[in-house]
């Protein structure tokens, strides 16, 4: 066990529960002042700056990494550390080698997912530009004519990781891809499979306290390709879905979208004709105390679910 050597200015790992970020302030007297990333304020003897307790921090966790598998220190501190400093930054998107880590910015991104973006990575490889989901699609795409073998996405994270939006983003890229070799068009399955999107979520997802758009089941997509790649078929498979939510929801969740866009989106004179009436008259959609969320607008839901059958 040896002393820490660290001038003011610098950073340092202190070993908690998981090892924490700090940056030294000030030196005094023998006296390290620490600021540490959970807002904590601390005073240290440099002696007391041992190895068991506090680690030099490396150059690549100071600046944070597009490619954490680059990382100088490895362990979860340095992981969470660089995505923070990669979030702040509006990058989103971090590798681990060929693996994506995405964090859900709660906001939209300027340019992140338009057009030119897609067209950029449809020509490069993985680690030849910015993180971004559209080269993990492009990189499943090109392995298809590469290694003339089945391609596979997984794509997990917790509820409101953004699951369902990287899925669409993927859908979109590899639709795109298809419409290239198509003249341009998106061939009618593809564009099928896009919207089907609008109906599973409806019928599959729900508010929960931790998000408003959660998906509460499983899906597995296929897409199948024809030699020139163009997509030429596809389905859809869900599993596990969350059926006790139809007849009770936790204290300010609710039951499935579907329920409330019927209730709430639908005008006269059809509103009348299925004898619809107010949310809060139903038990099965009222009884967790939520029935209106504004951060769900139900009526142009419902009217884009409507449009997806025609």
């Amino acid at each position: 066990m040896s002393v820490i050597e660290i001038q003011p200015g610098g950073w340092i790992w202190v070993k908690r529960e998981y090892f924490l970020p700090a940056l030294v302030e000030s030196s005094s007297n023998g006296v390290l002042t620490l600021s540490i990333d959970n807002d904590e304020v601390v005073k240290v003897n440099s002696n007391d700056l041992t190895t068991d307790k506090y680690a030099i921090m490396h150059n690549t966790s100071v600046d944070g990494v597009e490619d954490m598998a680059s990382l100088g220190d490895l362990h979860e501190g340095s992981i969470l550390n660089n995505l923070k400093i990669r979030y702040f930054k509006n990058e989103i998107y971090t590798y681990i080698g060929s693996i994506l880590v995405a964090v859900n910015p709660y906001k939209p991104i300027s340019g992140l997912y338009s057009n030119e973006n897609l067209e950029k990575y449809s020509k490069l490889f993985i680690g030849d530009d910015k993180p971004h989901i559209y080269a993990i699609a492009n990189e499943a795409f090109r392995n298809i004519w590469k290694s003339g073998e089945t391609q596979c996405v997984l794509i997990s994270g917790e509820s409101g990781a953004g699951k369902t939006e990287s899925t669409k983003m993927i859908l979109d890229f590899l639709s795109t891809m298809s419409a290239k070799n198509n003249d341009g068009q998106k061939s009618l399955v593809s564009s099928r499979i896009l919207s089907s999107s609008p109906i599973l979520e409806a019928f599959g997802n729900a508010k929960t306290v931790y998000n408003h758009n959660s998906s509460r089941f499983g899906k597995f997509i296929q897409l199948y390709f024809s030699e020139e790649g163009n997509i030429i078929g596809g389905n859809i498979s869900h599993y596990l879905l969350e059926k006790n939510r139809t007849v009770g929801q936790n204290p300010s969740e609710r039951n499935y979208h579907i329920f409330y866009q019927l209730l709430l989106g639908v005008a006269e004179p059809l509103r009348s004709k299925l004898h619809l009436g107010d949310p809060k008259n139903f038990r099965y959609v009222s009884e967790a105390g939520c029935v209106r969320d504004p951060n769900l607008e139900v009526r142009s839901w419902f009217l884009n679910i409507s449009l997806c059958f025609f």
